[in-house]
């Protein structure tokens, strides 16, 4: 079998390949992947694969990779609140645009499975309890809402064309190879710098905590077994706030507390969601559950950045006017 997985030399995408590579090791990985900022060839180091350097809004680009696939999983996305708080449009580009050329691609080559995977952030803030499928969607940024409207461009999909469309949303994925403005490795990389770690207000915002391992998992699974036109919340009910992470992340790495740094609430970005949580029943019935126990996995990914800084200062310079102009104060040199 032939598969495509677009963006999959970022972070989730890469993981999901270079799993699906090892799962299937009689079927064709076919990556494509525009490799801006976040994206490197090196995050697929030993997984087969058959490698396109394109744009997924790019028609011929996708038709050439879609052909003969059976199966697409579409990662690719702009995918940090940040930078489209400075500007949405190659947020809307991205996941409208070229989620629409995918899946027009998608009906003309008879695909029989179209993953397509969302956010947790569509749903908005939950101050209480847990988001299901079923709920509205209200998100905060304008990086949420460009997911939003991919998420549901792909289930018009299915329901005027039929195409086999399964939706998932998953929370806050922390793992090796994320790209490091992100925030565990963006705290992490901060302290094994020497510098502070900057705390959005009181650091009690909390997020659920989702080893990559554990989502690509989830994601093989709804492939294998999901009902096409459903959406699968993915979630592994590991609630932290920022600063039980950075607090971690000093204790992992023997530094003193006195590295936080507290950030004025009038200098907290607009639109910051203070909790996100989903309901993740729909899923579990067909058989997946979480193995990465977040305390160990979460030392474990600190560890791998201390022990792989040639990977993250190559990708973090990729993108120092983003860094300097957001993080300038904190950043060094």
């Amino acid at each position: 079998m032939r598969i495509l997985v677009t963006g999959g030399a970022g972070f989730i995408g890469s993981c999901f390949a270079r799993r699906w590579a090892q799962q299937h090791p009689a079927d064709e990985v076919v990556v494509l992947d525009a490799l801006t900022y976040a994206g490197s060839r090196d995050n697929l180091a030993g997984a087969p694969h058959t490698f396109i350097h394109g744009d997924i809004c790019d028609a011929a680009v996708v038709d050439e990779a879609i052909a003969g696939c059976e199966v697409v999983a579409h990662f690719a996305a702009e995918s940090h609140v940040d930078r489209s708080l400075d500007g949405g449009a190659q947020f809307l580009r991205t996941s409208v645009d070229g989620t629409y050329e995918l899946l027009q691609a998608a009906r003309r080559h008879g695909v029989r499975r179209f993953l397509m995977v969302s956010t947790d952030e569509v749903y908005g803030p939950v101050p209480a309890g847990h988001s299901l499928e079923t709920d509205e969607l209200l998100p905060s940024s304008p990086y949420a809402a460009s997911k939003v409207a991919a998420d549901r461009l792909a289930y018009s999909y299915f329901v005027t064309y039929g195409l086999p469309v399964l939706i998932t949303r998953s929370s806050n994925n922390y793992g090796p190879y994320q790209y490091p403005e992100k925030q565990l490795p963006f705290f992490t990389t901060q302290v094994l710098d020497g510098q502070p770690v900057p705390i959005y207000g009181d650091g009690s915002a909390c997020r659920d905590w989702l080893h990559v391992e554990d989502n690509c998992a989830a994601l093989e699974l709804v492939i294998a077994r999901g009902e096409p036109g459903q959406t699968y919340n993915v979630g592994a009910e590991n609630q932290r706030s920022i600063l039980e992470n950075a607090r971690l992340i000093l204790d992992e790495l023997g530094q003193p507390a006195d590295l936080l740094r507290f950030v004025d609430q009038d200098k907290i970005r607009p639109g910051h969601d203070v909790r996100y949580s989903v309901d993740c029943g729909k899923l579990r019935a067909l058989g997946w559950a979480p193995e990465v126990d977040v305390e160990s996995g979460l030392r474990a990914t600190v560890r791998w950045y201390a022990e792989h800084r040639e990977w993250w200062e190559a990708m973090r310079a990729r993108s120092r006017e983003f860094f300097v102009a957001h993080y300038g104060h904190h950043l060094k040199g």
